[in-house]
């Protein structure tokens, strides 16, 4: 398996992927899939503001993939990002997660990010909730209720993990670019 930044030649790959989890998971807060063009200019501009979008690739085929962006707009969350990671059907448990939102950190980390959010659909979602935390992620709250979806009312889990020192002192650089 190999970790790349993601291509326009993706975006069906990417959107497939996301379309299967707004259809039947609570990770995406979608009902409807946002298709093939919404997906491919998710990357570009995440691309364009230098942040990471990645896949891992087995052969010919995407597996998953894994972002940061930027965490809200305004200059003072220029030094923190929130990721996402999204993995096909028939490969989750085999790592590829675990893979590709490594490298985002690695790169955030190069970026000189200090806080990375994970924002994870459903409380009940032990795979993400798994991921983050081996990754280093600590639990920073529950919303409870925030969404509704499949004929439910569903959570949102908040893991939190600091880069480059976190808050133990004042950043370095300018932050991420927000737009």
């Amino acid at each position: 398996m190999i970790i790349r930044a993601a291509e326009p030649r993706d975006a069906e790959a990417l959107a497939a992927i996301y379309d299967h989890h707004v259809l039947h998971g609570f990770g995406s807060f979608e009902l409807e899939p946002p298709g093939v063009a919404w997906m491919d200019a998710k990357r570009r501009d995440l691309q364009a503001l230098g942040l990471p979008f990645l896949v891992a690739q087995l052969g010919n085929r995407v597996l998953g993939y894994a972002y940061a962006g930027p965490f809200r707009p305004r200059p003072g969350y220029r030094y923190t990002v929130e990721d996402s990671v999204y993995v096909a059907p028939d490969a989750i448990g085999r790592g590829v997660g675990r893979a590709v939102l490594a490298r985002v950190l690695d790169e955030c980390t190069e970026l000189g990010v200090r806080q990375v959010i994970a924002v994870i659909g459903d409380s009940r979602n032990a795979a993400s909730i798994g991921l983050h935390t081996a990754l280093g992620f600590q639990h920073s709250g529950v919303g409870r209720s925030l969404g509704f979806k499949h004929g439910r009312w569903v959570d949102i889990v908040w893991m939190q993990k600091a880069l480059n020192g976190g808050d133990a002192t004042p950043p370095e650089g300018p932050g991420i670019r927000l737009s």
